[in-house]
């Protein structure tokens, strides 16, 4: 099951994912299989959660899909990853920027020895309309992130975890992206900082329509702000569905959000064992 496709208002047209990922496998260093088959979708204007723990492949998809496989020995080596209707998969990252997807890297990335408003304006490298139309966009990231404001002459690798994961969302931004991929957005951050981090996640997706592909650990807070979740293990989908169903799942709820009933823990291990053997068949 996938999200199904929106209808454009008042002509009941279909509008195709911006994204799609059909089928792909992942290999690296010629020998070792990371992604078994993984097809998922994101519809336009949508936020879509990637769910699992750390290991099961949420990492290698999202750079399977922006092209930055490469430089960690790997290869997309089955299957297709298609973007606002194009084939990309066989793009370089750059090419993929230009077109308007953006992956923000796991550990917020942000060059350290740059001040916040530099990184941020690094983020405009690829764009052609000139320094008034950067201007703007700038100040358009200052006001949808008013800490980056105050902080923007300070050096990047000085600031808070949270200014930091500001800093690198707002420079994929700068980009004008159609879609951000996100990897690990709460990795390291304090509860309240990864709801302000999350809310804004909502408001960009709301205000400007930015599409989302969130890749997270953070089960319960992932599902809160996305419309749809697919949950992947050792390489393989194995749940999908809209997200308010999925935070009501039993399975989810034990195995994802520590929400198991009090006369599970004795046989952990047996329903353990039977639900991910449903889960695969």
């Amino acid at each position: 099951m996938m999200p199904a496709a929106s209808n454009v208002e008042g002509e009941g047209v279909a509008v195709p994912p911006i994204l799609s990922v059909n089928n792909i496998e992942v290999v690296y260093d010629h020998i070792a299989l990371v992604l078994k088959g993984v097809s998922f979708s994101v519809p336009q204007g949508g936020i879509v959660a990637l769910l699992g723990a750390n290991g099961a492949g949420k990492t290698t998809t999202l750079r399977a899909i922006s092209n930055m496989l490469k430089a960690e020995r790997g290869d997309v080596t089955k299957g297709s990853v298609m973007f606002a209707g194009e084939r990309v998969d066989r793009l370089t990252a750059n090419d993929l920027v230009r077109r308007g997807c953006i992956q923000v890297l796991e550990g917020r990335r942000c060059f350290a020895h740059l001040t916040i408003e530099e990184n941020l304006l690094a983020g405009a490298y690829t764009r052609p309309d000139g320094a008034a139309a950067i201007r703007r966009d700038l100040e358009k990231i200052y006001e949808t992130f008013p800490r980056l404001r105050q902080r923007r002459a300070s050096i990047a690798g000085y600031v808070s975890g949270g200014e930091q994961q500001m800093c690198a969302i707002g420079r994929a931004l700068m980009s004008k992206p159609r879609m951000i991929l996100l990897d690990e957005p709460s990795m390291g951050l304090a509860p309240q900082v990864v709801e302000e981090i999350f809310e804004i996640v909502r408001d960009l997706n709301t205000r400007e329509g930015v599409s989302f592909l969130l890749a997270e650990q953070n089960t319960n807070m992932a599902l809160k702000y996305a419309t749809y979740g697919y949950i992947l293990e050792t390489g393989r989908i194995v749940m999908d569905g809209p997200a308010e169903t999925m935070r009501e799942n039993e399975d989810v709820r034990e195995f994802y959000l520590g929400a198991a009933d009090a006369g599970g823990a004795n046989f952990r291990n047996v329903k353990t064992y039977k639900r991910r053997k449903r889960w695969l068949s």
